[in-house]
């Protein structure tokens, strides 16, 4: 915000973001479902991510990272912005603390200044869920009964909520961790947010994914869990961790989905960008990207047989166009504090 040639910026901090809407998956979803409208027809600006590591890729299990993720989102979001997350996976255990935290910035695309800084952390996590509601609308059957988790961290719940909320129908759902203890937190909490639901819980992968009609992989492992002879027919698979999936059940799929081919490529840590990688998978063997199965550009699901894959990195533009609907609403609540960058600028 400009007066005279005062700048100040919003700030929100998490309490405040989540009162403006952060945990309503429906107005996420929508939000992210017009992202990858725009994101297809070319009006979005997203640079690969950066990744700041204490190693390498394969190191991030135990050091983590922290990526800067910027983007611009067109149409009438229209802003700019950037997340800055780190992920410290020991977190939890060592210092009691969430593995994941974040702050997002939104610019005003014209004088590039800032407009608002707000926690990302709720926001990034839902959005991440909302990825895989957007793509569990177009792609598992409508009448999908049986969903399986693997991973019992924070973004499992999400990723139930956005599911829930793409596909009601779902009666049973299986969450699969090698943590007893984390188990049953899990369930005990979702059992108190779906008290409609059957909700049990497993160590065995096996045992989650055989006759689930949705399966969805959050986790942080380093090698492949889910086995092309667990699918069955009419499956939709959502990969939205690292290497979750062998080799011969991305082959297995009728048809692979992506949310943005060059930045998973460019990531290189989930099962398709490792195929890439090693010449198995390509550009031509992706059925779309998300944007044009919103857009229509491409069918989506053509039969109840049909096995879909989909893979999402997500990108800063994701946070953008979720933030700036937090912002608005802040300015319609007349929540946050104003924090001024100058009075007066120091050089022109």
């Amino acid at each position: 915000m400009i007066k005279d040639k005062q700048v100040k910026f919003l700030y929100l901090n998490q309490k405040e973001v989540i009162q403006c809407g952060a945990l309503d998956m429906f107005m996420v979803m929508g939000q992210i479902e017009n992202f990858f409208s725009l994101h297809d027809n070319g009006e979005t600006i997203i640079p690969d991510k950066v990744t700041l590591r204490w190693g390498d890729a394969s190191s991030e299990a135990v050091t983590g990272r922290i990526n800067a993720m910027p983007g611009f989102v067109g149409g009438e979001i229209n802003t700019a912005g950037i997340k800055w997350i780190g992920s410290k996976p020991l977190n939890p255990t060592k210092y009691g603390l969430p593995r994941a935290s974040a702050l997002t910035i939104l610019n005003d695309p014209e004088t590039g200044l800032p407009i608002a800084i707000m926690d990302g952390t709720i926001i990034s996590a839902m959005r991440t869920g909302a990825v895989t509601g957007v793509a569990t609308k177009y792609l598992a059957r409508k009448n999908s009964e049986k969903a399986a988790f693997i991973g019992a961290g924070t973004q499992n719940h999400t990723q139930l909520q956005a599911i829930m909320t793409a596909v009601p129908s779902l009666k049973e759902i299986v969450i699969c961790d090698l943590s007893e203890d984390r188990l049953k937190n899990f369930v005990n909490l979702e059992k108190t947010r779906w008290p409609e639901l059957s909700i049990k819980y497993t160590t065995s992968a096996e045992e989650a994914v055989r006759d689930s009609d949705i399966v969805v992989t959050a986790t942080t492992t380093l090698n492949p869990i889910v086995k092309a002879n667990w699918i069955k027919n009419g499956a939709f698979l959502a990969n939205v961790g690292n290497y979750e999936f062998e080799f011969d059940a991305i082959r297995k799929a009728n048809k692979i989905i992506v949310d943005d081919w060059d930045a998973l490529v460019h990531r290189g840590i989930q099962t398709p960008a490792i195929m890439a990688k090693e010449g198995l998978l390509s550009r031509e063997d992706i059925y779309a990207e998300l944007g044009a199965i919103v857009n229509r550009k491409k069918e989506a699901r053509q039969s109840d047989e049909e096995i879909i894959y989909f893979c999402a990195v997500g990108n800063g533009g994701e946070d953008v166009a979720v933030a700036k609907k937090i912002y608005d609403k802040a300015l319609e609540k007349g929540l946050g504090t104003y924090l001024i960058l100058w009075d007066e600028p120091f050089w022109i």
